[in-house]
């Protein structure tokens, strides 16, 4: 009965201080705990309305943030992914991880769970 107790403690003491937290340190802590578990995402970038770039296995996309003057935002987004060149969803061989940048302004996207 005592572990039950101070596990309902524990638990809604966690709660108290996650709802005290701003929005921008919940999504932080979010991330933390998504990296720690692993994601497997897709981004797939158009021009127009036609698909030209699909990265998958991706953990996570990070805003870039200003290296002086405190965290502020930059307009663009970066992370690791395979390039999968056949848009397949698949690493095929051939497909390599790689390092990408896009804008937040000027880059029709879309990331999502790979579904297969």
């Amino acid at each position: 009965m005592r572990k039950r107790v101070r596990f309902s403690l524990f638990v809604l003491l966690g709660v108290l201080a996650l709802a005290g937290c701003t929005q921008e340190a919940q999504n932080k802590l979010g991330r933390a705990i998504q990296n720690y578990t692993g994601t497997n995402g897709v981004l797939d970038v158009f021009a127009g309305d036609k698909l030209v770039k699909r990265f998958i296995d991706i953990d996570k996309i990070s805003t870039a943030t200003s290296t002086s003057g405190g965290d502020v935002p930059r307009p663009y987004r970066f992370g690791y992914g395979v390039l999968d060149e056949n848009q397949n969803y698949k690493k095929d061989s051939g497909e390599k991880r790689v390092y990408f940048e896009f804008s937040d302004y000027s880059t029709s996207y879309i990331f999502y769970e790979n579904p297969y």
